[in-house]
């Protein structure tokens, strides 16, 4: 979808806060006004100091509201802008903001439309680095999250202070593309916790070689991608790769076979859904020495140790968590990722042949087979990792729907209960 279409018409609230990167919010005004959306403004007073409210009001179009109380007149309520907002942008977010929104507290317009709004809600830290990895600041962030508010990262650069920093607020491009993501995310999965596992794992045989795979892990995070953009919350845990992760999504990385076996058992009980596509390695050298292993001419042998087989272990005890395997083959395909999904108690295998032109490890397509437990087969052409993804999650919502999930919520639907 051409982001002008994504955007246009859409009602967006952009919250400013009192930051000097408040400047910044005519900026995100123009893009978001440039691509068709509506724009109303909000400005703590602090804001004001910043930034006047009649630039934002020249650049939106719309009347810029500052107060709570006000005589009756044209200007909309709390209430009025709550309800009919697609989605609420705090851009720049001071941590006084996230610490008042963190515990309930509503005394000026932007905490108050804050609890009254039912959108999605998006928030741009920007501060002092002292600050942002201040221990209280974090919990407060990271009670929010669990509501489902979602934070747009800042970057690291010069500070106020003249000091180089992390807290500077994110890019102007980084915003517009965290609220494009937010406004495109379809509900299906709203209200699941999804797991998704990638990459190659890398077994160390000393503290320069290791045994790893060419997994590139471009499919593993693609599903992360498509499962958020879904509704879903996602825990994404990666071996080493090149790839930065999808934007909003939890981000775990690992090295090793057992790193990832350890990370799986830890958050696979407070997760609804898993989906392995990590290509885990099957054994680790049974002793990783220290330092480099000098070159000999008569070879080196080294010894092997199975890794625990992840998929088989949590399968054991799934419950009625969905469980989906990937199995990268060579030959039988069928036939070995049939017995893999009946070994492993999945719900779902996705099976392709390695040896196929435009599938497997290190491309940016994949040609798979899906075999549900019913046995149903399907064989799908070749297609980009995105497009595999999303018709992976779509047969997944099917698999929700016929276990009789509790029905989805809406989105602040999490910030009244993190239940």
């Amino acid at each position: 979808m051409p982001e002008t279409d994504l955007l246009k018409g859409k009602r967006i609230i952009l919250g400013i806060t009192g930051s000097i990167a408040a400047y910044k919010a005519a900026e995100i005004t123009r893009e978001l006004i440039k691509r068709e959306a509506q724009v109303y403004v909000v400005m703590t007073k602090a804001a004001t100091h910043f930034i006047s409210p009649l630039t934002l009001q020249t650049l939106s179009g719309n009347p810029v509201i500052t107060e709570l109380f006000y005589e009756r007149g044209p200007q909309e309520t709390h209430i009025d802008l709550a309800s009919r907002n697609d989605l609420l942008l705090i851009a720049p977010a001071t941590a006084n903001i996230i610490g008042k929104i963190s515990t309930g507290i509503a005394d000026d317009i932007l905490t108050t439309l804050v609890l009254a709004t039912t959108s999605p809600i998006l928030m741009a830290p920007a501060m002092n680095e002292k600050m942002y990895y201040n221990s209280i600041f974090k919990e407060n962030m990271e009670k929010l999250a669990r509501y489902g508010v979602e934070f747009i990262e800042p970057e690291y650069g010069e500070l106020s202070c003249g000091k180089k920093g992390m807290g500077r607020l994110a890019s102007i491009s980084k915003i517009i593309e965290a609220v494009k993501t937010a406004l495109k995310r379809r509900k299906d999965l709203s209200g699941k916790r999804i797991l998704v596992t990638a990459g190659p794992t890398q077994e160390p045989i000393d503290e320069v070689r290791y045994i790893a795979n060419r997994s590139s892990a471009k499919m593993g995070f693609a599903l992360a991608r498509a499962a958020y953009e879904m509704g879903g919350k996602v825990i994404l845990i990666s071996g080493p790769t090149l790839l930065k992760p999808p934007l909003g999504v939890e981000f775990i990385q690992i090295r090793t076979a057992l790193e990832m076996y350890e990370a799986v058992k830890e958050r696979f009980k407070e997760v609804d859904i898993g989906i392995f596509a990590a290509a885990v390695a099957d054994f680790h050298p049974s002793k990783a020495h220290r330092g480099k292993i000098k070159k000999e001419e008569k070879g080196l042998v080294v010894e092997l140790t199975p890794n625990p087989d992840i998929l088989k272990e949590i399968g054991k005890d799934k419950g009625s968590k969905i469980l989906v395997g990937f199995a990268a083959e060579v030959e039988d395909l069928i036939a070995n990722a049939s017995l893999k999904l009946k070994e492993k108690n999945l719900d779902m295998i996705v099976a392709n042949r390695i040896s196929e032109e435009g599938a497997g490890f290190e491309v940016d397509t994949n040609i798979v087979t899906i075999i549900s437990k019913e046995e149903a087969i399907e064989k799908l052409p070749q297609l980009s990792k995105d497009e595999v993804a999303r018709l992976i999650l779509k047969k997944v919502v099917d698999m929700v729907e016929a276990a009789g999930f509790e029905p989805v919520t809406s989105s602040v639907r999490r910030m009244r209960s993190p239940n």
